[in-house]
């Protein structure tokens, strides 16, 4: 995990670039698309993130490779040379036009179908919920408070109030490379909030009124050393959310709770999975991404321990191999169509065929 932490808060800059844009046209005539047929096509390994469009396109997000997308019959391969700011991305998304918004380390960009652009940033700190906004965060980017809202027009950047616990924090750490602040996920739960899991200080709720924090050491915390933070949080069918381990879930409450200069989420702790061992014999897991199936069931992604899955009953363990290797995972995406992918961090995307994880191959 502390491998990990240090992968995801490595520093990278973008070169001084403050616009870029491609013409799709010029861009072929430069690097062909790849016609999937007879030939079989390789993904980059460190493939981190996988992503549905509204036209049925499949992105595959790499760690240092840019970005490759796929529409059913040829691939199309987008990096820095094309116009993306950073070939290390970290998330992928889309408004209801169809625009579609690479997160790289320090960068956003936004690719209309034609070309990449660069959204402007205003520091505005306008904390407001509208349902087509997008969010983001920008991991590696030095100095950093809080996410990014997006209205369609400009990337507002955004600062969390201070944190109850911060003067105490900076006290026993020092200054660190870098923020407790540091959003690692970010997720809308079925009534239109907003959720934000932290490097440090925990999770933080935006209702559209107010922002709420929850912290507990051990969702921070690995027991037995290390910092994992809150990388994942989900909602199952009943309501209840899990927050980045199975050892609880929790009943959020529609009130806020003040007490002095804290301003906190009102929540009951319930028991977590039951008879669960993890490889090592912990009765809990730390997962790093989860989803929600068509059924209901959660699935959850972990770093070197394959994927969980759980319905509310029984829990079911998936190793992800390549060859006989256990693969190091990173995320879990579900399609339009219902069908599970995986990122990984070193052999590519894989894809669940009803029965285990399979190396996706075009």
């Amino acid at each position: 995990m502390i491998i990990l932490f240090s992968i995801l808060t490595i520093l990278t800059s973008c070169s001084g670039q403050n616009t870029s844009s491609v013409s799709n046209n010029s861009r072929n005539e430069q690097h062909p698309s790849v016609a999937i047929g007879d030939t079989v096509f390789e993904l980059d390994k460190n493939i981190w993130i996988i992503f549905q469009d509204m036209n049925n396109h499949f992105w595959f997000g790499s760690d240092g490779q840019g970005v490759y997308r796929f529409d059913g019959k040829s691939i199309l391969h987008f990096s820095t040379k094309d116009g993306l700011l950073n070939n290390r991305i970290r998330g992928i998304q889309e408004d209801n036009l169809g625009n579609v918004f690479i997160t790289s380390l320090d960068c956003i960009n936004k690719f209309d179908g034609q070309k990449f652009t660069t959204l402007p940033v205003i520091e505005s700190n306008e904390w407001v919920l509208n349902p087509n906004d997008l969010w983001f965060s920008i991991l590696g980017k030095t100095g950093e408070n809080g996410p990014y809202r997006y209205d369609g027009k400009s990337l507002h950047q955004l600062t969390f109030p201070k944190h109850y616990m911060e003067d105490e924090y900076y006290e026993v750490n020092g200054k660190a490379p870098w923020s407790p602040y540091d959003v690692y996920t970010i997720y809308k739960d079925r009534k239109g909030y907003i959720w934000f899991g932290t490097s440090d200080f925990g999770i933080c709720r935006f209702d559209g009124k107010s922002l709420n924090w929850m912290y507990e050491k051990h969702l921070t915390l690995i027991e037995g050393g290390g910092s994992f933070g809150i990388r994942s949080i989900i909602e199952d069918k009943e309501g209840k959310f899990w927050f980045c381990n199975t050892k609880h879930r929790y009943n959020i409450f529609p009130t806020s709770v003040i007490e002095q200069d804290k301003f906190l989420i009102n929540y009951k702790r319930e028991k977590g999975i039951d008879n669960l061992k993890s490889p090592e014999g912990k009765n809990l897991i730390y997962f790093m991404s989860a989803i929600e199936d068509n059924k209901g069931d959660l699935w959850m992604v972990t770093y070197e321990q394959g994927v969980w899955r759980y319905d509310g009953k029984s829990i079911t363990h998936y190793s992800v191999k390549d060859g006989s290797k256990d693969l190091t995972l990173f995320s879990i995406y579900k399609d339009k169509q219902g069908d599970l992918w995986l990122g990984t961090q070193e052999a590519g995307a894989y894809k669940f065929n009803g029965n285990t994880f399979e190396k996706f191959k075009l």
